[in-house]
């Protein structure tokens, strides 16, 4: 099997996207959402997205979306105007398989493409060490946890948050007109 292809999500995608999330919404630990949003809802946040020239990746493999990614703001305060959060989700049956790390690895790069200097991985439940690993592998690193911060499925979960500079880090300020 050859590697899936990682390209910008379109509108089309967005049933496969929902299908792949409102499984996680409904059985996983991954999103603190508890009722899956419908294919509007995420066209709508794939929208806000795109209008903040943040990239929406998605993966294929043998024709079938088989994970997505994007980025947002981290908060919408301005001083956070440097740091986003990243998202990914790989369907159940490709988990394991390089999708994520493609995945990954494609939206650090247009990040790091554009003005911003942090990203974060805010991993929804602390146990998820697949994607804990990933995040290492690519350059996160552990910076902290919030304990029993979501009830989900009938258990307490903890927040894992981690970190790794986009650029330049924070070697220098940021180009007050948008730049690196």
């Amino acid at each position: 099997m050859t590697g899936p292809q990682v390209r910008d999500s379109t509108e089309q995608d967005m049933p496969a996207i929902q299908a792949i999330y409102a499984h996680e919404v409904l059985h996983g630990l991954a999103s603190f959402e508890e009722v899956a949003p419908t294919t509007e809802t995420l066209l709508a946040r794939r929208a806000a997205v795109l209008a903040r020239g943040l990239p929406y990746l998605v993966a294929e493999s043998a024709g079938q979306v088989v994970g997505y990614c994007y980025a947002s703001p981290y908060r919408e305060r301005p001083a956070y105007r440097n740091t986003l959060e990243d998202s990914i989700y790989v369907a159940r049956t490709m988990q394991r398989r390089g999708v994520g790390g493609a995945l990954l690895a494609a939206l650090i790069a247009r990040c790091e493409a554009g003005p911003w200097r942090q990203m974060l991985g805010i991993i929804a439940n602390g146990e998820q060490t697949g994607s804990i690993a990933l995040h290492e592998r690519h350059g996160f690193r552990r910076i902290g946890a919030l304990a029993a911060v979501g009830f989900k499925h009938g258990r307490w979960l903890d927040t894992v948050f981690m970190q790794r500079e986009l650029g330049p880090g924070s070697d220098t300020p940021p180009d007050p007109a948008g730049g690196r």
